[in-house]
């Protein structure tokens, strides 16, 4: 994948070397600074129909003094049928928002929101957002955000203004990495790259997520549960490099909603436990210092986020110190994670 020439290109916000990626897009070129965005539309009977309906709604998207018409729907399926009274969003434009506009290059975007209408649930947003960050700290095959402040319209009624960021599509994900979404059903272990497989399941561990698998997916859908797989071609079948997602169901975020998952067997979201391959077990031991090393950037991020306060940003950074404790040497590796590794 050419991890050194992406990561610079990342780093700067410019465009790959011919042949590795191709450029970053605006609205995912690790600029800081969230963006204000004014979504109207029927953003009352979207909630209401959301347990039962994904159909779009047509909605507008306003930023700088720029009108994008759009598509907007629920998505998602816990979040949106049995645990929020807001539900996750897809933003689909209608039109190629211009060649100025900080969308250019945007066709579908998921746009992770506040589950509730309050503070409490306002910041469990903010700290997924901040988890997306994590990652992309250990490696650019990883989904880019941004956050933004949303402003919710139906007609001249404001529904909501609330902290909520968007999620880069899949596809832009692929092109950065020189390759395509694989989409296949279901894979072996040995299809997976081994050292892209060991640090999505050291990361899941780190943030404590139970709800994630990269060999299979959800019945009847695509490979795999809450990550996506990239390969040299959409039906490639090995070197596949798993990029994660959706981390509300963590540890780290700690919602109230979130029940440990049964295979785990553990009574505590908060609770980690080591779900990767025994197979890629000597590629976690190598990865361990790499994550080490990054610590004080993932702590100076979590620190850097809009937004989110004081209490939920020490508690983040010091439910992080219980996984580096975890992972302090190899024989902590040995006894707190590859003891549990499945397969």
């Amino acid at each position: 994948m050419k991890r050194a020439l992406l990561a610079v290109a990342l780093a700067l916000g410019l465009a790959t070397p011919a042949g590795a990626a191709d450029e970053v897009k605006p609205l995912f070129s690790r600029e800081d600074t969230p963006i204000e965005v004014t979504i109207s539309g029927p953003i009352r009977t979207l909630v209401r129909m959301a347990k039962r309906s994904t159909d779009p709604y047509p909605a507008t998207l306003a930023m700088d003094g720029r009108t994008f018409p759009i598509e907007l729907s629920a998505r998602g399926l816990s979040r949106r049928t049995a645990s929020c009274k807001f539900p996750p969003l897809r933003v689909a434009f209608t039109g190629k928002p211009g060649k100025e506009s900080l969308f250019r290059g945007q066709h579908k975007l998921k746009l992770v929101v506040h589950c509730q209408n309050s503070g409490r649930f306002e910041q469990m947003t903010l700290k997924e957002f901040a988890a997306y960050r994590l990652y992309n700290i250990l490696t650019p095959e990883s989904f880019q955000v941004r956050l933004a402040h949303v402003t919710y319209k139906d007609g001249d009624k404001e529904i909501a203004h609330r902290w909520a960021f968007f999620i880069e599509d899949i596809g832009d994900v692929a092109d950065r990495m020189g390759g395509k979404h694989a989409r296949v059903h279901a894979i072996a272990g040995s299809a997976l790259d081994p050292e892209d497989a060991a640090r999505v399941a050291l990361f899941e561990y780190m943030v404590a997520n139970g709800d994630w698998g990269f060999l299979s997916g959800p019945e009847g859908e695509s490979c795999c549960h809450n990550s996506k797989l990239v390969g040299a071609s959409k039906d490639a079948t090995s070197s596949l490099t798993p990029v994660p997602y959706d981390f509300d169901i963590t540890g780290l975020v700690d919602p109230p909603y979130a029940v440990p998952a049964v295979p785990m067997h553990i009574h505590s979201i908060r609770t980690r436990r080591y779900w990767g391959l025994c197979r890629n077990n000597s590629e976690v031991l190598k990865l361990a210092p790499e994550f080490i090393a990054a610590r004080p950037k993932m702590e100076a991020e979590i620190r850097s986020i809009p937004g989110l306060d004081e209490r939920n940003r020490d508690g983040m950074i010091k439910y992080l110190g219980g996984f580096f404790d975890d992972i302090a040497t190899p024989e902590d590796i040995q006894k707190n994670l590859l003891k549990d590794c499945r397969g």
